[in-house]
């Protein structure tokens, strides 16, 4: 069962409404933090999500689809920091 209270307020999908990052390290941090959130969106009960955790931590398939979900958030970000090149590196 959902605890949480209900919510007309959109839930805060890209942290800081920014994709950009100064350095690839931050952007893949940022790639891990928004993986988490699609999936607190997608299953918003905590306890669910914690029963669920027990399954796929022993799943190496759903592991792997877990480090598909944060490449692709992670490319979307490298992409929109120009893959951190600087006009002094052209």
């Amino acid at each position: 069962m959902n605890n949480q209270p209900a919510t007309t307020e959109a839930p805060i999908l890209v942290p800081n409404n920014s994709l950009l990052t100064a350095t690839p390290e931050e952007g893949r941090h940022l790639a891990v933090k928004m993986a988490r959130l699609i999936i607190k969106l997608t299953q918003p009960d905590a306890q669910v999500r914690d029963e669920l955790r027990t399954t796929y931590a022993h799943d190496p398939m759903m592991l792997i689809t877990i480090g598909q979900t944060v490449a692709a958030e992670f490319a979307t970000i490298a992409a929109a920091n120009n893959y951190w090149r600087h006009d002094t590196l052209s």
